[in-house]
């Protein structure tokens, strides 16, 4: 409670000001047309896969079900980066409270750390699918998704929490803070502390072994299990089967994990600032702009759910009436 009352006493009063991109202000309008047809994309993209997995009774399995909450997700996270990225091509700066940006700063992990748990079911999906196929129907049923699915999310409000407490603690001196970032990460923001953030830090390590160490770790052993599976199966045609319906998943969660290592390797200071802006932008932006290209490009029964639902679509257009 005491950090909630010190953002509300406080939002009025303290500003954070989100530079972005200050060196492409004199191509402003050609970054923002690309950014609103990135935006559009995904939204498109997600809201398609969505769409096609509830309207195809084919599709109503545990793995799209998951895949249809993983949509959702991207479009809820890229909504809550995007708009306040084209305010800034616009404005060349935007003002935030300082509740505002905590705000931003809370959803962002929550979304981040929804992610990583979503991914990581996803994965223990797949391995029931393809190393416990007899088991499958049994384990993975309905509520048990559900059940996952809530988890992650609970999960992940609960971690951020944890982090956000300890950080509202925190004492920022400045009237103006200037956040050299497109929006309020975590690092960036801790730094324009004028207190002690080891609390922080030590609430960091603490969470990070549950929101990615742990996911990580989880995800990679499925996948030796599964790999492990897969060879073992005799018949080629067999062999690519199996495989292809976990292919586009591991190329995700590929993406996924190489995204952060290197947002999280690369240092932060000096002349690594627009380095780790590149980094975030890659991991916020050009990431969910992947995914339903590749969950669409490699998962056949997609695709023909695509192609089942456009010709429909022909079919009820040209329809003569009686």
């Amino acid at each position: 409670m005491t950090g909630i009352n010190f953002l509300h006493n406080n939002s009025q009063s303290q500003t954070f000001l989100l530079l972005g991109f200050q060196g492409l202000y004199s191509y402003r309008f050609l970054v923002f047309a690309i950014f609103i047809i990135v935006y559009t994309f995904i939204l498109c993209g997600n809201v398609l896969i969505i769409l096609v997995i509830v309207s195809n009774g084919l599709l109503h399995s545990p793995m799209y079900f998951f895949l249809c909450n993983l949509s959702l997700l991207e479009i809820v996270c890229t909504t809550e980066i995007i708009p306040a990225i084209l305010q800034i091509l616009v404005r060349n700066q935007i003002r935030l409270s300082l509740f505002g940006c905590f705000v931003q700063l809370y959803l962002f992990g929550t979304f981040s750390a929804t992610e990583s748990f979503l991914l990581t079911v996803m994965s223990y999906d797949r391995y029931l699918a393809i190393c416990r196929p007899l088991h499958y129907s049994s384990i993975m049923h309905f509520r048990i998704c559900c059940f996952l699915v809530l988890a992650s999310w609970t999960s992940s409000f609960l971690i951020i929490s944890f982090v956000i407490g300890f950080l509202s603690q925190q004492d920022f001196c400045r009237q103006i803070n200037v956040v050299d970032h497109f929006f309020c990460d975590l690092v960036p923001v801790m730094s324009l502390s004028c207190s002690d953030t080891s609390t922080v830090k030590m609430a960091i390590y603490l969470s990070s072994p549950f929101s990615l160490i742990s996911p990580f770790l989880f995800i990679a052993t499925t996948y030796v299990s599964i790999i492990r599976s897969v060879l073992n199966i005799q018949s080629v045609t067999g062999k690519k089967k199996a495989f292809s319906t976990c292919s586009s998943h591991l190329t995700v969660v590929s993406i996924y994990y190489i995204t952060l290592f290197m947002m999280y390797v690369v240092p932060t200071n000096g002349s690594s600032l627009e380095l780790n802006k590149v980094l975030s932008l890659l991991y916020t932006v050009i990431t969910p702009t992947l995914n339903p290209f590749i969950y669409s490009l490699n998962n056949r029964e997609i695709k023909s759910g695509i192609h089942l639902s456009l010709n429909w679509k022909i079919k009820k257009e040209n329809k003569v009436p009686i």
